[in-house]
């Protein structure tokens, strides 16, 4: 069920205030969770959601089992539901409108699209034309909507190896995000960049807000905000700390279950997160 106005023009002032705190969930368990903590809105991360059915991330789900998640999600909630929908779930800028316009019907007010092509081109990144087509169809897919979809660009130049210096990788990503912003993308997605002075850098010369994701070994988000970042996000950061359950597996075979002890939610508990239904 499509969002109401509301939910959307939140969910963009969430974004547009900064020191938004943006956490990723992969079912309406998880999503109930930051719900219950206050977290005023929550984003669906792909790569948790696909290792939830059993799958490898990068676009192994397909869209209409992705969109089937996102809708779950988004009808367990009350807070607003931004929806990483990957690479599009195809290479033209057709069929990324089809899935923008699928996002928006599963309830989200807001998609991450992403300029990595997956393996289904002859180099790892789309050109940035092309992505700047594909970001056109999504911008057009919403207004044919009548709704303002917060639409975060990822920039996958961090992730990849493109065989860059660091100052080349930091221009690509410099350029990249403002033609992006030009296309009719809100903000810009950086995940992999863990530098503050580079985050700064990038921050004062962006045409529009800059995200951030929470890495291993980065101790918190302030630094970023302080740098320029709007948002930052988690990731599939909680799902992959949720797989630290292998320590309880391992403990178990030796008939033992301390690490569950020590991370007990509580059933009672559990049974008032979802007493709604």
């Amino acid at each position: 069920m499509t969002a109401s106005l509301s939910c959307f023009e939140r969910f963009r002032q969430f974004n547009l205030q900064g020191r938004l705190m943006l956490p990723n969930v992969w079912d309406a368990a998880s999503a109930r969770v930051f719900e219950a903590a206050g977290h005023p809105a929550i984003a669906t991360t792909s790569g948790g959601i696909a290792y939830a059915r059993g799958l490898g991330d990068a676009q192994r789900i397909g869209r209409e089992a992705m969109l089937e998640e996102i809708a779950r999600i988004a009808a367990s909630v009350a807070v607003p539901v931004s929806a990483d929908i990957e690479a599009g779930y195809g290479l033209t800028p057709e069929e990324v409108a089809l899935t923008v316009r699928g996002a928006i019907a599963a309830g989200a007010v807001g998609v991450n699209l992403e300029d990595n092509g997956h393996g289904r081109l002859p180099q790892p990144l789309f050109d940035a034309a092309a992505q700047c087509e594909r970001l056109k169809a999504a911008r057009r897919a919403a207004d044919l909507a009548g709704l303002p979809l917060w639409i975060n660009a990822r920039i996958d130049t961090y992730l990849l190896d493109l065989g860059l210096t660091a100052e080349q990788r930091l221009a690509e990503t410099l350029a990249r995000g403002n033609a992006y912003l030009a296309a009719g993308a809100d903000m810009v997605f950086v995940p992999g960049l863990s530098d503050v002075l580079e985050a700064a850098w990038l921050a004062q010369r962006l045409h529009g807000p800059l995200n951030l994701m929470a890495l291993p070994g980065v101790a918190g988000a302030d630094p970023w905000f302080d740098a320029g970042a709007l948002r930052v996000s988690l990731g599939v950061g909680p799902m992959l700390a949720v797989m630290g359950l292998r320590r309880m597996a391992d403990e178990a075979m030796q008939g033992e279950w301390p690490a569950m002890n020590a991370h007990n939610y509580g059933f009672a508990e559990a049974e008032a997160l979802f007493a709604r239904g």
